[in-house]
C-alpha cells in the first residue's frame, strides 16, 4: 500500500534541524542544547535553546542570524558563556538568567573558542590562536574591509613551509600561530595566557580547587615528526607543569573526578597504528599512576559512527558521578551506541541500548539522571531524559513538519558469512513506493576511515536514494569500528581483498535473498576510503553497471605527499613509505588498473581536500578520458574533505543531485 507522505527531494536538506551539545542547569531542572538550520540564505545558524524539563517546548536564546554555540552555565547558574560569530568572528560573550542583552568578552584578532568556567564563578578559560609574540592584552576583532586587506596581503606574499605538518583539512594551510589556553576575570576583563611556547595545546579541564588545569599537547624536540601527544597538568598560579604520560600515545578527553585525586581519559598508543580501540585510563593526581580500566573490554569507546547530517559536538565521555566512583561514557557496538558505566574496579555496565545513535549525554548527579541525544534511521535527533530507575521520556520533538510530510524508509540488518568465516553486518533501505512484484536497481554505499561504521542513525544520502526509487545496501567490511580489534585491524596492510571480498559477499547475499533486486542494474558509490574501493571494484570486476566516487584515492604513490597524513596514513594502513615499497604502493593504487574499468564512472571532488586531494581525482579522471572510457569529473570550489557533511549547503545540494543524475543514467 503506497504511503500517503511524499517521497524525500534534495532540497529537504535544508529543511533539517540538527541537535546538539546537550547541558543540564546546575540545578537539574532544565536544560540547553545547540540547534542548527540552513537559513534562506543558504548558511548555517546555530542557536541555543533552553527547555524546562517539565515542559515539551524550547525557548530560543539567541536569534541573530550567526553561529552561537558552546553555552557553559556558572557554578551558581546565574550566568552563561557561549562562543557566538555575530561580531563576525567566534568570540567568547556573557549572558545573565535574569534577562538582557549577551555581553561581548573577547576581540581576540583570530576569534576565541571553547568557553569553560572555573569553579569560583569568577574566571573562565578559552582557546585562541596566537603567534608567539601576540600580546593578548591588546587584541582587536579586524572588520571585514580589514580582514580583506589581510587575505590579499597575505595571497601577494610566497608561504615558507618547513614542518610536516604544514596543512591540514580543518584548517587549510596553516600559519605561524598556535592554540593557546587564555584565562579571563569575566568581571575585571583580565586576562593571563597560561600556555605560550609553540606548539597547539588542547584545553581539558579544570581542577575542583580551581587551582590547575588539564591539556594535551606535543611539546618534544621532534613534535613536528611525532604523532603522539601528552596529558600535562599545569598549576595555575605557580606556573609548574607535569606530564601525566609517557609520549607513547595520544590523549582527550580527560577530566577530573569531582574530589580531584583522579583523573580520567579516553587514549591509546598505537598499538594497531589508526586501528587502535580507544581505551579508558584513570590517573592518580598525586602520583600519575595509571589503570587501565577497558583493558579486557575489546570494545571501542566513543562515538564511531558516520552519518551525513551531524552538525556540533556532543559529549561522549569520559563523566564522572557526582561521588566520584564511577565513570559514563559512549562506546560503539554492532551499529549502534550505547552508554556505559564502569567502576574504578573495572566492572562496566550498560545503561543504555536500544539498537541506535546515542549521538551525546550530560548528567545531573543531584537527580542521577542523564540527558541523551538520540538518532535512528528514521529520526534525525531529539533528546530523551533517562531517569536512575530507567525510565526513558522524550523532552524533543526536532523536524515534526519534515517528519510528518515525508516518508523515510526503515532498514532491515543484514548478517553476511564471508568465505573464511567472517561476520559482516550490513542494512538494506527499501525504494519508496516498494512492491514486492517489482524488480529496483540497488546501490551499494561504502563508508570512508577505514576505521568507522555504519549503523542505525540518519543518512540523509541514503534516504534520498531510497526516495529516488533505489534499493540501498550498506556494510561494515572487515576495518570498520564496532566489531573488536582484530577485526578493526583486519583491513591493514590488505586493502583491496579482504575488505572488497566482504562487499562482493553482501552483495552476492543480498541479490540470493531479495528477489526484487535486478542483479543487472547495480550501482556503487563511497567517499574517501569509500570512494578508494568504488574505484578498485570498478577496476576488478565489471558486474556493477555505473560508479560514483567521492573524495577518493587513487594513487598510493601521490597520496604519501600531497594530504595531509599521507606521511604516516600510507605506513600505518599499507605498513611501508613511498620509498620504502614504491612498487607495492603502486599495486594497490586504483590508477594501476584504469584501463580494465569499463563502468561508466562519476568523479566528485573538493577543490579544498587536504585529506584526499584534488589531484587524485585528476589523475584517474585524466587517465580514464585519455583511454576514451565514460567518465565525468565534478569539482566543488572552496569545498574540503566535508563537503558532504558540513560544506556549503548550496554544494551539498549540487552533490546530491548530480548524483541522482548519474544514477538515473544508467540505471533507470
Amino acid at each position: 500500500m503506497r504511503s500517503s507522505k511524499r517521497a524525500l527531494t534534495t532540497t529537504d536538506i535544508t529543511r533539517l534541524e540538527v541537535f546538539s551539545d546537550p547541558q543540564f542547569t546546575p540545578d537539574g531542572t532544565a536544560f540547553t542544547f545547540t540547534s542548527t538550520t540552513i537559513n534562506e540564505e543558504k548558511e548555517y545558524e546555530s542557536h541555543l535553546f533552553f527547555q524546562k524539563l517539565n515542559e515539551k517546548e524550547a525557548n530560543p536564546w539567541t536569534f541573530n542570524a550567526s553561529k552561537n554555540n558552546q553555552l557553559r552555565f556558572s557554578p551558581d547558574g546565574k550566568r552563561a558563556v557561549f562562543q557566538s560569530t555575530r561580531s563576525g568572528l567566534s568570540q567568547i560573550w556573557l549572558i545573565h538568567m535574569d534577562g538582557g542583552e549577551p555581553k561581548q568578552l573577547t576581540t581576540f584578532h583570530r576569534g576565541a573558542t571553547n568557553p569553560v568556567w572555573a569553579p569560583d564563578g569568577k574566571h573562565i578559560f578559552f582557546s585562541a590562536y596566537l603567534a608567539l609574540n601576540d600580546d593578548i592584552h591588546h587584541q582587536k576583532e579586524p572588520t571585514k574591509e580589514e580582514k580583506k586587506e589581510e587575505q590579499k596581503t597575505k595571497q601577494q606574499k610566497p608561504m615558507i613551509v618547513n614542518r610536516l605538518d604544514y596543512k591540514s583539512d580543518a584548517r587549510g594551510l596553516h600559519d605561524h600561530t598556535r592554540k593557546q589556553i587564555i584565562m579571563m576575570n569575566v568581571d575585571e576583563g583580565t586576562l593571563k595566557q597560561l600556555t605560550n611556547n609553540g606548539a597547539d595545546h588542547e584545553f581539558q579541564d579544570i581542577s575542583p580547587d580551581g587551582n590547575a588545569i588539564l591539556f594535551t599537547a606535543t611539546l618534544n624536540d621532534d613534535a613536528d615528526y611525532e604523532l603522539t601527544n601528552d596529558l600535562y597538568c599545569l598549576h595555575i598560579q605557580t606556573e609548574e607543569k607535569k606530564k601525566l604520560t609517557n609520549g607513547e600515545g595520544i590523549y582527550f578527553k580527560a577530566s577530573f573526578s569531582p574530589d580531584g585525586t583522579k583523573i580520567a581519559s579516553f587514549g591509546h598508543e598505537f598499538a594497531y597504528k589508526g586501528a587502535s580501540l580507544t581505551e579508558l585510563h584513570v590517573f592518580d593526581y598525586e602520583t600519575a599512576k595509571r589503570r587501565w580500566l577497558s583493558k579486557d573490554w575489546d570494545i571501542q569507546l566513543g562515538d564511531s559512527m558516520i552519518g551525513d547530517t551531524r552538525l556540533g559536538e556532543s559529549e561522549s565521555g569520559p563523566v564522572w558521578n557526582e561521588d566520584s566512583t564511577c565513570i559514563f561514557f559512549i562506546a560503539t557496538s554492532e551499529g549502534a551506541t550505547e552508554l556505559y558505566q564502569v567502576s574504578l574496579e573495572g566492572k562496566r555496565q550498560v545503561l543504555y541500548k536500544n539498537d541506535n545513535h546515542v549521538f551525546g549525554f550530560a548528567y545531573d548527579g543531584s537527580t542521577k539522571s542523564f540527558l541523551l541525544g538520540i538518532s535512528n534511521p528514521t529520526t534525525p535527533c531529539d533528546f530523551y531524559l533517562l531517569k536512575e530507575d530507567e525510565t526513558l521520556i522524550p523532552l524533543t520533538n526536532s523536524n515534526k513538519a519534515l517528519l510528518d510530510e515525508v516518508e523515510f524508509q526503515e532498514p532491515e540488518v543484514l548478517s553476511v558469512k564471508t568465505e573464511d568465516d567472517w561476520i559482516v553486518q550490513g542494512w538494506l533501505l527499501r525504494p519508496y513506493g516498494f512492491t514486492e512484484e517489482k524488480k529496483y536497481p540497488t546501490i551499494l554505499e561504502i563508508h570512508g576511515g577505514p576505521h568507522a561504521m555504519y549503523g542505525q542513525t540518519f543518512f540523509f544520502e541514503m534516504q534520498l536514494l531510497a526516495a529516488k526509487g533505489y534499493v540501498v545496501l550498506y556494510t561494515n567490511p572487515r576495518g570498520s569500528h564496532g566489531y573488536g580489534q582484530k577485526f578493526v585491524n583486519a583491513c591493514r596492510e590488505d586493502y583491496g581483498s579482504g575488505d572488497y571480498r566482504d562487499l562482493m559477499a553482501a552483495v552476492d547475499y543480498a541479490v540470493k535473498k531479495y528477489s526484487f533486486i535486478d542483479d543487472q542494474r547495480l550501482g556503487v558509490t563511497g567517499g574517501s576510503y569509500g570512494g578508494f574501493m568504488t574505484n578498485w571494484i570498478i577496476g576488478h570486476t565489471n558486474r556493477f553497471k555505473v560508479a560514483v566516487t567521492q573524495r577518493s584515492i587513487s594513487n598510493w604513490l601521490s597520496f604519501y605527499g600531497v594530504s595531509d597524513i599521507g606521511y604516516f596514513f600510507t605506513e600505518w594502513e599499507h605498513g611501508v613509505n613511498l620509498l620504502d615499497d614504491p612498487a607495492k604502493l603502486w599495486a594497490l593504487s586504483p590508477l594501476k588498473y584504469a584501463e580494465k574499468i569499463e563502468t561508466p564512472l562519476l568523479i566528485l571532488h573538493g577543490e579544498l581536500d587536504y585529506r584526499c586531494p584534488i589531484e587524485q581525482g585528476e589523475q584517474l579522471f585524466i587517465t580514464l578520458k585519455h583511454l576514451k572510457k565514460e567518465v565525468e569529473f565534478i569539482r566543488f570550489p572552496k569545498a574540503n574533505h566535508e563537503l558532504s557533511r558540513s560544506g556549503k549547503p548550496y554544494m551539498r545540494i549540487e552533490r546530491l543531485n548530480h548524483i541522482c543524475r548519474w544514477f538515473e543514467k544508467y540505471l533507470a
